[in-house]
């Protein structure tokens, strides 16, 4: 299998919310992250948009992302 992560992701097990257009926000669970994006689970992947803002639980800023794969119930973003 080709690796094609420019950066190693870490394993993790974090809450956190997708935010977008001002609305109050999709939970999700953080699986993995490194320095480039990250990999989600959620619910469903419907109505989630290409581009959004990943608020970490516990964290003060949000994240700029934008998705580079869709699953079931997993997305994989990108930071920007």
């Amino acid at each position: 299998m080709t690796e094609h992560r420019t950066a190693p992701r870490h394993r993790m097990l974090k809450g956190a919310t997708i935010t977008f257009n001002g609305a109050a926000g999709i939970s999700c669970t953080v699986r993995n992250m490194s320095d480039a994006g990250a990999a989600l689970d959620v619910i469903s992947p419907v109505g989630i948009p290409p581009t959004f803002t990943l608020v970490i639980d516990g964290d003060d800023e949000g994240k700029p992302c934008h998705i580079v794969w869709r699953k079931e119930k997993r997305i994989g973003v990108a930071f920007d």
